[in-house]
């Protein structure tokens, strides 16, 4: 029986290069000479953008949504928070969102099951597997979750006939 999962991905290599390439520029940039700037990444799901003033911490953010997107990762899996000043410092924490939480799997789910396509998807961790009959109607499935907005870059992996 065919099948295909739902997963939702971030590449971690190419996560670290385009952090390496921005603190790159950060460091050749002429507005950012003699100022302490950077990104750090804390594990594969935070990044902390690090400068002396909040305006600064806004280029950073354009300058790395820049480099992600020219090394093909979805900008709509970074959740800026909060800016927080404190002693002439200012930072913000970049989360890198991975993985189908509980919730976006029953919209998932629910959005395949009210389509009428003749497929089952089930929840499986944080992934959702989606089975049919026929090969065409997993095709109009990816076609279907392309289509709707859900909030997060999807992935369609493990195609198998």
């Amino acid at each position: 029986m065919p099948s295909f999962d739902i997963v939702s991905k971030v590449d971690q290599h190419e996560l670290t290069n385009a952090v390496d390439q921005t603190n790159r520029e950060l460091s050749t940039r002429f507005d950012f000479k003699g100022v302490d700037a950077k990104v750090l990444q804390e594990g594969e799901e935070v990044l902390r953008l690090e400068a002396q003033a909040e305006f600064q911490l806004q280029q950073i953010g354009d300058i790395l949504r820049q480099k992600l997107a020219k090394r093909g990762i979805d900008l709509q899996c970074l959740e800026f928070g909060k800016v927080e000043e404190a002693h002439n410092r200012a930072r913000q924490e970049v989360k890198v969102r991975q993985g189908i939480d509980a919730a976006l799997g029953k919209r998932i789910v629910k959005m395949i099951k009210d389509s009428k396509l003749k497929v089952q998807a089930a929840i499986q961790g944080d992934e959702v597997r989606v089975t049919g009959k026929k090969r065409d109607d997993l095709q109009e499935a990816i076609a279907l979750l392309r289509q709707g907005d859900l909030g997060l870059p999807l992935q369609y992996t493990n195609f198998r006939d």
